[in-house]
């Protein structure tokens, strides 16, 4: 067993609810309410990725918290919820103008978990432990 205490999750889990109740009543409202020009249509990027990753949050938490062998500090979680959003966003806005189908859906997917993979990679390399 480690003798390091466990990072607190709460500030991780107050960010996904904040992200989340900004997020998916900015995306309906942004559906709802105006026409897609430019501005609307990034303004509805920017609060559909927020939204993503304030839902995919606790999912990833509690897929780390089931499956990894050593607890995953904050950071990283906030990360990959945010690689969540950042795929939904670029799946929607590649759907716009219908260039989206399934082996550039899986290739796109490939591609985010092969950087967060060299990521964690990188990190597990320059990490010491007593630091």
């Amino acid at each position: 067993m480690s003798d390091l205490p466990s990072p607190s999750y709460r500030s991780l889990m107050v960010a996904a609810l904040v992200l989340a109740a900004i997020g998916w009543p900015g995306v309906l409202l942004i559906i709802s309410t105006t026409l897609p020009t430019v501005g609307p249509r990034w303004l509805f990027f920017m609060l559909l990725t927020a939204a993503v990753t304030g839902t995919a949050l606790p999912f990833v938490w509690v897929l780390h918290r089931r499956f990894a062998v050593a607890p995953s500090p904050p950071p990283v979680l906030l990360r990959q919820g945010l690689w969540a959003g950042l795929y939904i966003g670029l799946c929607v806005w590649l759907q716009i103008n219908r260039s989206l189908n399934v082996s550039l859906a899986l290739l796109i997917a490939g591609g985010l978990a092969a950087f967060e993979w060299l990521i964690r990679v990188r990190e597990r390399s320059t990490w010491r432990p007593g630091r």
